[in-house]
């Protein structure tokens, strides 16, 4: 069975000591976030994932759900861990006390959710989703809306979903055909069909509320026309079924234990959310959450993946160490002396404790966007939020992947073999590149919409950023293995943009060429920044004679290990860059 032990020490010390989030304290929601709470709450967040998720997850993937006369029964001990997540209040970790939430600050969720989906991502995804719909409710809901649903989205009573998708369209959204026709109580009957919704039915709550993208009759073409409903499962009035079943749930290659599942819509009483045609606007606060939520995916299954790779290999017994034996007691060596071995292993160190600290310090901005007494200081935020979400879920799902192939590389055969787990996080990791918008959309939507946003503020902010850290350590010879390489790596950004900027527009193929490579360029020069904040922490420490020494020097190693191994491949991403669209669309497309 596969390990998993959740890495509160590593997201403490993000927490604490480089993100300093005590210097938000006047902010309501970290009004109560002291040290100790803060610790205490992240203690038992990893003690729920390792005791009560971890142990269902391979049995879930196993068995998986069933589907009978239109019901879904979810695997065996799914209902009981939901039901002590629920008498527990995680669901309402973060949402307002008037909801009877906890109002706490967002970061806690972030690290709440990594730890649930690193031991179960199938069982994470039920409540995943919820928050988004709370928070689309909160923003755009009527007032009668929000009384009726907010408290049971946030004590986890009901569960939420996003029903975008349909049979023949995606990401095009104004191709959708769902139907909203008014009614004369002023709700709509909603016809259409959705596909892979996720948790759209399942048996851990009686209801569900659907947020459901339609077109009212009349409405103008294509996305401008789009409208977002409030479906829900039961009438909430009565306890009734509404006019919404599911038709079927997927068989799919990962996340077994999950329902994805296609909806039927027959004349479904639904609620306008939000401004008639304004479907979209209303539904990107749902999305932006969802797409931050995949990208903790990306890092959840490659930690959870790594740590039991690094598990075998300080235990797998194979060859000796080509620089001489290392364990002269033994039949072999274990196969963490081989530098290959060390390879993967590293990359996948070095890249999770970059990522976990990107999440905290977007989810720290999050709330800042929404807090901050300072309106400049909420803009700045607001602007990291809507340039770096197409990056973290992007980047950190595709890397996060490719460290659970890895993690499944170390095991070499046995990593082929259920009874491992590897197979599995593979499997599941590999949903996260695809849905909330594929990877390359997230990076179309990077390159072509959010780097000329409002001149181009938000990128200049990035900058902005990354030379402050620059400048304020310059002649810090201990930070020198980390400033100069994330100078390199900054000014290869800014040689990626400039590119962009003078060929792109005359040619746009040159963009969508550009526009995977750019996007990992600045994910790997966000990263940096990430480690460059973290070792400057760390050497404070130890400067100042901290006690936890081991656990600094490990930073300050496999922070040296990235910028060393990881943060170059600025260089290519920025060769392919400038290399242009040409030879790529060249081939006509019957030669394919």
């Amino acid at each position: 069975m596969p390990v998993y032990t959740a890495p509160v020490e590593e997201t403490l010390f993000v927490l604490n000591d480089v993100l300093n989030i005590s210097q938000y304290e006047n902010l309501p929601v970290f009004a109560e976030a002291s040290p100790d709470i803060v610790k205490a709450i992240l203690t038992e967040a990893g003690r729920f994932a390792e005791e009560q998720l971890l142990p269902l997850n391979q049995s879930g993937d196993a068995q998986g759900c069933r589907f009978e006369n239109g019901k879904v029964s979810t695997p065996e001990g799914f209902r009981e861990a939901y039901e002590l997540l629920v008498e527990s209040g995680w669901p309402g970790l973060i949402t307002a006390p008037e909801h009877g939430g906890q109002g706490l600050p967002r970061i806690l969720n972030a690290a709440f959710t990594e730890y649930m989906v690193s031991a179960n991502m199938a069982f994470a995804l039920y409540p995943g989703l919820s928050l988004g719909a709370y928070e689309a409710i909160a923003l755009h809901g009527t007032d009668e809306q929000k009384q009726l649903y907010l408290p049971k989205l946030s004590s986890g009573e009901w569960t939420g979903t996003m029903n975008l998708t349909e049979p023949h369209c995606g990401t095009d959204l104004g191709l959708l055909r769902t139907k909203a026709a008014p009614q004369d109580d002023g709700s709509y009957a909603i016809t259409g069909t959705k596909i892979f919704i996720s948790a759209g039915e399942h048996d851990l709550t009686a209801n569900i509320v659907h947020l459901v993208l339609a077109r009212i009759e009349g409405a103008p073409e294509g996305t401008r026309g789009i409208s977002l409903f409030i479906v829900p499962k039961l009438l909430p009035e009565n306890g009734k079924p509404n006019g919404v079943s599911c038709g079927s749930i997927e068989k799919k290659m990962g996340i077994h234990g999950n329902a994805t599942c296609v909806m039927n819509y027959e004349g479904a009483k639904g609620w306008l959310l939000g401004a008639e045609n304004g479907g979209l606007k209303a539904m990107f606060t749902f999305m932006n959450e969802a797409r931050l939520a995949v990208g903790l995916q990306g890092l959840a299954l490659s930690e959870t993946a790594c740590q039991n790779a690094a598990a075998y290999a300080r235990e797998r017994l194979q060859g000796r160490s080509i620089s001489g034996v290392k364990a002269p007691d033994k039949a072999a060596d274990p196969i963490i002396v081989h530098p290959d071995i060390r390879r993967m292993l590293m990359n996948g160190r070095a890249f999770n404790e970059a990522a976990r600290a990107l999440i905290m310090w977007t989810a720290l901005k999050a709330s800042v966007a929404i807090y901050s007494e300072d309106e400049n200081e909420r803009m700045r935020a607001a602007d990291h939020m809507a340039l770096v979400t197409p990056v973290i879920k992007g980047v950190l799902t595709d890397t996060g992947f490719a460290n659970t192939v890895a993690a499944q590389q170390v095991f070499g055969g046995s990593g082929y073999i259920v009874e491992t787990g590897m197979e599995q996080y593979v499997r599941d990791a590999r949903i996260a590149m695809i849905y909330e918008g594929t990877n390359g959309i997230q990076a179309l939507d990077l390159v072509g919409r959010k780097l000329a946003h409002d001149g181009g503020r938000a990128l200049m902010g990035l900058f902005g950023e990354i030379d402050a850290f620059l400048q304020g350590n310059a002649g810090n010879e201990a930070l020198e293995p980390f400033t100069a390489p994330l100078k390199a790596a900054r000014d290869d950004l800014e040689k990626a943009t400039g590119w962009l900027m003078s060929n792109a527009m005359t040619k746009p193929d040159n963009a969508g060429a550009a526009s995977t490579d750019y996007m990992h360029l600045m994910g790997l020069v966000i990263l940096g920044l990430m480690w460059g904040l973290m070792a400057r922490t760390a050497q404070d420490k130890l400067d100042e004679g901290a006690q936890n020494r081991a656990f600094l020097e490990n930073k300050l190693i496999t922070g040296r290990y990235f910028m060393e191994r990881m943060l170059p491949e600025t260089t290519a991403h920025l060769a392919r860059i400038s290399a242009g669209a040409e030879t790529m669309m060249a081939l006509p497309a019957e030669a394919f």
